[in-house]
């Protein structure tokens, strides 16, 4: 089984090291084991933004937030729901699902079925279309050279929002190409060379989800069959609820139902490197691949399907509208999940809400 490069230029970044499991500490394959807040943790604080974070009235700048647990070390430390909500009340992933697509991708490449630098070769393309040069690669980094116009939150507080007029993603899943959303995704006109600017594209997602069901073959049934045998059942994700179209294929740019409870054991398979229970469900160096910041995205902020911060936490995270996040350190080998609905404009107190809780478990605060 070959190593993945996760180099995809020369971005000069270094990735901090993933931690490998305690040996004396059990999965979570079953359920979560509490621990202890880290004595440094400041509990007060994070009490004052839980409290604030769950007030009712909903508080005006994150609106409703259903739930929000912490992971670190493998035990779970910090776990609230709102009232009214259970931990295993289930909540759309949105574009959280390209991440799951993601590992999709990567299990298929982990079995030699796939390869990234191969065409992704959509059928409605003609051979001598431009668009067939473009790779599986290419597309999990956004660098594919196909228009879209997206209209949703584009993580780290980042909006871009275009009239319905000319949105994309609002005809694909609402309009016109919603019973065929990777259909609609290939009608995308070519725009520029692959490899020279980034776009942020839920439609190559969707072309990505429709890839990995026609490799594996058997149709909707045959897709989640294989979501169920290969991802979800090893790591205990029992929750997990992915949505398909008419046309029989996984929405892998944004719908998947999954409780934060599920979505923490999704990140937590990211921050044990694709290991679980001793075995491997990603192939080695794909966690690198998909956290390494590709080289046109603004200020490093996308890897592959999945978004970065750069800096000393070596967060990667997956990030869908309304404020959906799973959160990852390295460093502090944490997990933050914040599932809620907040408004797109509202989406930049999330991105603080979240960073001021994982700031208080940096070791060297106090």
């Amino acid at each position: 089984m070959a190593k993945i490069d996760p180099n995809p230029g020369d971005n000069g970044a270094a990735l901090l090291p993933l931690r490998a499991q305690p040996r004396d500490l059990a999965w979570p394959t079953e359920a979560w084991i509490s621990g202890d807040l880290d004595a440094r943790v400041d509990r007060s604080a994070l009490s004052g933004l839980l409290d604030h974070a769950f007030s009712q009235p909903d508080p005006e700048d994150l609106d409703r937030t259903h739930s929000l647990v912490v992971i670190q070390r493998g035990k779970l430390v910090v776990e609230r729901h709102a009232a009214g909500t259970q931990p295993s009340d289930t909540f759309l992933s949105w574009s959280m699902a390209k991440s799951i697509t993601n590992a999709l991708v990567g299990i298929l490449v982990r079995q030699g079925k796939l390869n990234l630098q191969d065409p992704v070769s959509a059928t409605e393309w003609p051979g001598s279309d431009k668009r067939q040069r473009i790779t599986i690669d290419q597309m999990l980094r956004m660098e594919d050279g196909l228009r879209f116009r997206e209209a949703e939150d584009l993580g780290g507080g980042s909006i871009r929002y275009y009239p319905a007029e000319e949105s994309d993603v609002i005809p694909m899943l609402f309009g016109e190409g919603k019973n065929d959303v990777a259909g609609f995704a290939a009608t995308l006109p070519y725009l520029a060379e692959p490899d020279t600017q980034w776009n942020y594209n839920s439609g190559a997602s969707n072309l990505l989800s429709r890839l990995v069901s026609d490799t594996i073959g058997g149709g909707e049934e045959g897709m989640r069959d294989f979501m169920r045998r290969e991802l979800f059942d090893p790591i205990g994700m029992k929750t997990a609820d992915p949505r398909f179209d008419q046309a029989g294929h996984f929405i892998g740019g944004s719908h998947c139902y999954c409780s934060a409870l599920d979505f923490a054991r999704f990140g937590y398979l990211f921050l044990r490197d694709g290991v679980w229970e001793g075995q491997r469900i990603l192939p080695p160096g794909w966690v690198d691949y998909s956290r390494t910041p590709t080289p046109h995205a603004p200020d490093g902020c996308y890897g592959a399907h999945f978004w970065v911060i750069p800096g000393s936490l070596g967060i990667f995270y997956c990030s869908g509208m309304g404020g959906q996040r799973v959160m990852i350190s390295p460093s502090l080998d944490l997990v933050l999940v914040r599932m809620g609905k907040t408004e797109p404009h509202k989406v930049g107190a999330v991105v603080q809400f979240c960073k001021e809780v994982v700031d208080l478990f940096r070791p060297t605060r106090g």
